[in-house]
């Protein structure tokens, strides 16, 4: 009786682990797909606003309240993200949060002034809550390859990201589909993302209990989740001041928009690697010190060779730049789960750190352009961006040490 009964259990743990498989699987194809659609509906936008504005009869503060308007709602709801999915569980709060996505896009696409602001509105706050929740997730889910799935997570979201900045204008204008069409077919993706992300609402409650116990830890009062939520900020404001300023310094020293735009494009792609390396790096090493220095010393080079060095040099200062970025980015992303004990905490310290984050990269572009009118030249603006780098090495050596934001040492 004993065999027979050890028989017929046989079919059932065979049965078991494929299903267990199949789910892992869904669950990686989902964070991609996520991934893919929280950066498109954003970076696209930049290439067109021109167009936009000439077409809605926009001022030009208004134009650029339509990329300021995400990152501050970005900045509003980052907080209360871990919140929301302590209390609802994180997959269903994800599923609706792309679900908004997916309406955002297409109430963006409407028709007149009020629907591509409220739009945007949407998109922003959908954004900031799985821009906050993944990392913790990925904690929660993949303990063992925390460094891998982040790798892949940055790499996805930023292949995308530059993606939807390349393709933009030649879809409005050459393929015919205007902004409106252009800035409407991100819906699939995010859409897709929706439908991978369905199966995830059973299978988390199901099988998981992140998200379900609060933490004990007082993250705004703790010195190391500021230092990680400093170094979040710090390298936000200096990707977004070189993504918007970058292109008008160089056409002032006498580059043609087309050659600039170039630049640009090749700072952005120099990146993409490293949101992939970095993170796996990162979770091999006892601290991160040493990447933290390689990033401050590569801002630093790429940003004194824009001030001070040669124009023709100038795409070895953008690939010094974008490698820098792209380290910064797969640091951070791997500070939140690697810097904490829990799911919860990672989601508590990423909703903390993007909320101050995105609040100074919503103010860096403003502040950057004010310096510039008020000192007519580059060089004081130039010069913050130096001291921005040198900040960042300051708090990333905190940021990189090797313990948890519920120490008391």
């Amino acid at each position: 009786m004993k065999v027979k009964h050890q028989d017929a259990a046989l079919p059932e743990l065979g049965k078991a682990r494929p299903d267990k498989e199949a789910s892992r699987i869904l669950l990686i194809v989902g964070i991609i797909c996520v991934a893919a659609a929280l950066r498109a509906p954003f970076t696209s936008v930049g290439p067109l606003l021109g167009m936009i504005r000439d077409d809605l009869g926009l001022s030009n503060t208004l134009a650029g309240a339509i990329t300021t308007l995400p990152l501050l709602a970005f900045a509003m709801l980052s907080p209360f993200a871990p919140q929301l999915a302590l209390r609802f569980g994180t997959a269903n709060v994800l599923v609706l949060a792309m679900l908004a996505l997916s309406m955002g896009i297409l109430i963006r696409s409407g028709s007149g002034t009020a629907m591509l602001f409220a739009g945007t509105a949407i998109i922003g706050l959908s954004i900031a809550v799985c821009n906050v929740l993944l990392p913790g997730l990925i904690k929660g889910r993949f303990p063992e390859n925390i460094g891998l799935m982040t790798g892949v997570y940055t790499l996805s979201m930023n292949i995308c990201a530059a993606a939807a900045s390349g393709i933009s204008v030649p879809l409005a204008q050459h393929a015919g589909f205007g902004w409106r069409g252009t800035l409407a077919m991100w819906f699939v993706v995010a859409a897709l993302a929706t439908l991978f992300w369905i199966p995830q609402m059973r299978n988390m409650t199901r099988g998981g209990s992140e998200g379900k116990r609060q933490s004990s830890v007082q993250l705004w009062r703790s010195p190391l989740a500021w230092q990680v939520t400093l170094f979040m900020g710090l390298q936000s404001l200096l990707y977004y001041v070189l993504i918007a300023w970058f292109s008008v310094i160089l056409v002032e020293r006498g580059m043609t928009s087309s050659h600039a735009g170039w630049v640009l494009s090749l700072m952005q792609l120099a990146q993409l690697p490293f949101t992939f390396f970095v993170p796996l790096w990162a979770g091999k090493m006892k601290n991160q010190r040493s990447l933290v220095l390689i990033t401050s010393i590569l801002f630093m080079i790429g940003i004194l060779g824009v001030w001070l060095g040669s124009s023709g040099w100038m795409a070895v200062w953008a690939i010094c730049i974008g490698i820098a970025g792209g380290f910064a980015f797969g640091l951070v992303m791997m500070f939140f789960s690697l810097r904490t004990r829990s799911t919860q905490e990672a989601s508590g310290l990423s909703g903390m750190a993007q909320s101050v984050g995105y609040l100074l990269a919503a103010m860096g572009p403003a502040l950057f352009g004010l310096l510039h009118d008020v000192t007519h030249s580059w060089n004081v603006p130039l010069a913050l961006l130096v001291v921005a780098s040198i900040l960042l090495f300051i708090v990333g050596l905190g940021a990189g040490s090797s313990r948890f934001v519920g120490d008391k040492r």
